[in-house]
């Protein structure tokens, strides 16, 4: 069956899916300098989402590598651990969380190619627009949002996901050598890094409800009622294994949260709402509105108010110096103005007694930590 599917489908002989192919592949992986790599995941089709494939490129292959095959996908830890081998990501964010989550694995030697792109000033950054603009290759943005977890992968999918590894090295090759020529390799560099290490917090014991957005600026017991839709939206998800927005939506649930309806009757007044989803959901809603509604006064919610500081006048010109400083910076440079220097930071640096070096990154400080301490001084 495996030499049927691999003779009607040529991109499935790139698919790695037993340990002796893998232990194989990276035998030959760790003898490289540089490899590139995405990962594909089902978070828009199921509850708990996993990676459902990692694509690898090395100057002379690209392989795809099936974590949901019976193969220990940790076999590729000691390749990303290794400092001597550059690991190519477009984006790397989303990639380094979900490694970490399912495998443990951790990344050594990271270089970001959306980073690189950001810092030569690009205006389109996606991977898309640069193999486009770069080598007149287009991706098939269908597939962006493909039920990676489903089997066997058409051809299509395939050829799909190795384009997106088949060109970052030599994306990442012109991307370096523009980067010397500016003098901001080190920047990217010190950029990438800081992402290889971020990580999925941790939401154990928090209210749901707090990380809602627009979650500030409702009240208490909207808030209480809120938290009571969420959890039954989220069981709902649970058990249909899909992600809790194919339940219900954020804007109906903030919706039934202010409006707050006691029956049926009033549910139907609520605009979003269809007689099908009233009929499935709807003793079910009402019973989250009745229990949000129940809850103690001194058991509500309460949201921290995340407000920017007062500033005093002298913290206030010192911002405002920053400010214009910023838009100088970011044009004599060519780069977006949060890259330069976002306002958090600016107004930490116009705080009394702020230490300039724990602030800024060493790019910011070999760049223009001088300017910055002549301003705030």
């Amino acid at each position: 069956m495996q030499n049927k599917n691999k003779a009607t489908n040529p991109a499935a002989a790139h698919l790695v899916t037993d340990q002796k192919t893998l232990d194989e592949l990276v035998e030959r992986l760790s003898k490289e300098s540089v490899l590139a790599f995405d990962l594909e995941a089902d978070s828009l089709h199921h509850y708990t989402e996993k990676v459902c494939l990692i694509q690898v490129s090395s100057p002379s292959e690209t392989r795809l590598i099936d974590p949901l095959a019976p193969i220990d996908v940790r076999a590729l830890a000691p390749i990303f651990a290794n400092p001597a081998i550059k690991k190519i990501f477009h984006g790397a964010d989303y990639d380094m969380r979900s490694l970490h989550r399912d495998f443990g694995i951790e990344v050594v030697n990271l270089f970001d190619t959306m980073i690189a792109s950001q810092f030569l000033g690009e205006s389109e950054f996606g991977l898309a627009a640069l193999l486009k603009k770069r080598f007149g290759v287009e991706l098939d943005k269908r597939y962006q949002k493909a039920d990676w977890s489903k089997r066997p992968f058409s051809q299509e999918m395939l050829e799909y996901a190795m384009k997106d590894t088949s060109l970052l090295i030599e994306l990442y090759r012109q991307l370096e050598a523009e980067l010397v020529a500016k003098g901001r390799l080190a920047w990217v560099e010190e950029e990438s890094e800081l992402v290889a290490g971020v990580r999925s917090p941790s939401r154990e014991g928090e209210l749901m409800c707090l990380r809602f957005k627009g979650a500030n600026k409702m009240k208490a017991r909207e808030l209480a009622v809120l938290e009571e839709l969420l959890k039954f939206r989220d069981e709902k998800a649970r058990i249909a294994d899909v992600p809790p927005f194919r339940i219900l939506s954020n804007d109906l649930l903030r919706e039934l949260a202010e409006k707050q309806p006691r029956s049926n009757f009033e549910l139907v007044g609520i605009h979003t709402m269809s007689s099908k989803l009233i009929e499935r959901l709807g003793r079910g809603l009402l019973q989250a509105i009745a229990n949000g509604l129940a809850a103690p006064q001194d058991k509500l919610p309460q949201v921290q108010a995340n407000r920017r500081p007062v500033l005093d006048r002298l913290q206030d010109e010192k911002v405002k110096r920053l400010k214009i400083w910023r838009e100088a910076k970011s044009a004599q440079l060519g780069l977006g103005v949060g890259l330069v220097a976002n306002n958090t930071l600016l107004e930490a640096l116009a705080e009394p007694g702020s230490s300039q070096n724990a602030l800024l990154k060493r790019w910011q400080r070999e760049a223009f930590g001088d300017e910055l301490a002549s301003l705030i001084s």
